[in-house]
């Protein structure tokens, strides 16, 4: 089936250092995400072998690779309500790569699949907790009203 499977502890480790600096680093649901992707690669490089599953690899990949990348984006973005929205692109990510997932199962097999479920749902139930916070947070403006001062009574208008 698969390649030797790496647990999240060990293959912290295996991270550069400089990932690992980068601010985004701190949040549990983006080292999530690039653990999905490096799980994803031995997964991708199985399904590629037989031609039947050749499109479901390609799509597959492209899902994970969108996870992580959205949340690096939402992270970087400086409203609330915009950091949202990139999650929620990450969130339907993560479910997509469950539906590629699903139907890779016949080639991966089931201990595969669900070991890959569990992971894509620990992530989605952080994001479904992030994103709502993330809107709280977004950018408000206290509405003023306008006011239009009348115009000088010396102001020729043509």
């Amino acid at each position: 089936m698969g390649e030797v499977e790496m647990n999240f502890d060990t293959w912290i480790t295996t991270v550069p250092e400089s990932l690992r600096q980068d601010p985004v680093w701190r949040m549990n649901v983006y080292r999530l995400s690039l653990f999905l992707i490096d799980q994803g690669w031995g997964d991708v490089s199985v399904l590629s072998k037989d031609r039947r599953s050749v499109r479901v690899a390609d799509q597959l990949y492209r899902a994970l690779g969108s996870i992580g990348a959205n949340i690096a984006e939402g992270y970087s973005r400086g409203s609330g309500r915009d950091s949202a929205r990139f999650y929620e692109y990450a969130l339907g990510s993560a479910r997509e790569s469950r539906t590629w997932y699903y139907s890779a199962r016949h080639i991966l097999g089931d201990n595969i699949v669900a070991d890959r479920f569990g992971l894509l749902s620990d992530f989605i139930k952080m994001l479904l907790t992030i994103i709502p916070r993330q809107r709280k947070t977004g950018v408000f403006e206290e509405p003023k009203p306008y006011e239009i001062e009348s115009p000088p009574s010396d102001l020729k208008v043509p």
